[in-house]
């Protein structure tokens, strides 16, 4: 039985060895696929395996994948980067440059909790801070930048900078007055206007501060758009650097997954697709094509609440629609590729 990826179960079992795209051996031929091997599989770009025949029945007596929460050596270091960034913002509103070491300290020791997770869902889903909006998300930024980093293959020194320059995107945002940055209605342009500068200012204060015009490059260019819709001096596709595109597709994401003064946050498979519209224009198509394909695994097993009330359990991506997977409710499967008017309304551990 050979199948796509993608349709994949925690515990079909291989009836092949299977190979990456250069050769490299990755399972054996009689090996019962977890949660993990499937994420391997799809990070080494294999499409097709063969697999044992399932059956009906089989199916349905799959126990459901083992779903974890962050542990608290992750936790511990997701709260000091916060404070970290909170205080790098306080010492620019109080004049102050910002200090290397302090950003390093702050942000490296969470990296370093998270290098060998694999399932980032559940890091978004149980990392949550009653900061600040703006102290979360450049958290999960930095976070997610350096994922998309890795997943690139980027090595794993460039991977931290990159991570870095994400953690940093929004320290412009000090100089913005706190009226304007919570506003809960809409802004008017002059407040559009001013809340567009926290790039500029991001800009001069990483430059003022140390030397690495790249981070201050990030910080300047991450509201930029490949189309030359974005802000603040419309530079398009190669005009704006490759670390600043990376970060645009963190900087999207945390910001829709949120809640903000003026915004409800959004469900994080439904915001996956709402990056995929972007990146017909918007955001660069690869970088956005590698976060999707790294991020659809770890919805299997996640409980989903639907539209329609009733609440189940992600068993399988559909290869043919990746943000309608197939649903496990009572043992019963539900294709949500098959109904047009059932959405899922909410992701959970």
């Amino acid at each position: 039985m050979r199948i796509h990826v993608l349709q994949l179960i925690v515990g079909d079992k291989l009836i092949s060895d299977s190979y990456n795209m250069v050769g490299l051996h990755l399972l054996s031929s009689g090996t019962v696929v977890d949660a993990g091997d499937i994420l391997m599989l799809n990070r080494h770009s294999v499409e097709y395996v063969d697999i044992h025949p399932r059956g009906n029945e089989a199916v349905n007596k799959l126990e459901e994948p083992t779903v974890r929460q962050a542990n608290s050596k992750q936790l511990h270091s997701f709260n000091d980067a916060i404070t970290g960034i909170k205080d790098l913002f306080a010492a620019v509103e109080n004049g102050e440059s910002i200090d290397n070491e302090l950003i390093e300290s702050a942000f490296n020791p969470m990296i370093e909790s998270f290098q060998e997770e694999k399932d980032v869902v559940s890091l978004l889903l149980s990392l949550n801070s009653n900061d600040d909006y703006t102290y979360q998300h450049s958290v999960q930024v930095g976070m997610l930048s350096y994922y998309i980093a890795k997943w690139m293959n980027k090595s794993e020194k460039e991977a931290l900078h990159v991570g870095k320059a994400g953690y940093l995107h929004d320290i412009g945002k000090s100089k913005i007055h706190s009226d304007i940055l919570h506003k809960p209605a809409k802004l008017t342009n002059d407040e559009y206007n001013e809340i567009q500068k926290h790039t500029i200012y991001g800009y001069d204060i990483i430059k003022k501060s140390f030397n690495d015009n790249t981070l201050a490059l990030v910080a300047l260019e991450h509201h930029e758009r490949m189309d030359g819709t974005g802000y603040p001096l419309r530079k398009k596709s190669t005009e704006i650097h490759s670390y600043s595109l990376i970060i645009s597709v963190a900087d999207v994401y945390s910001a829709m997954i949120c809640n903000r003064v003026y915004q409800q946050k959004r469900d994080l498979l439904i915001v996956l697709k709402e990056l995929h519209r972007m990146s017909f224009g918007q955001l660069d198509p690869k970088i956005t094509q590698v976060f999707i394909r790294n991020m659809i695994p770890n919805f299997i097993g996640k409980k989903v609440s639907l539209s329609d009330g009733r609440v189940g359990t992600i068993v399988m991506t559909n290869p043919t629609d990746i943000f309608r997977p197939l649903i496990n409710i009572n043992n019963q499967f539900l294709d949500l590729s098959l109904l047009g008017d059932v959405e899922i309304t909410k992701i959970a551990i």
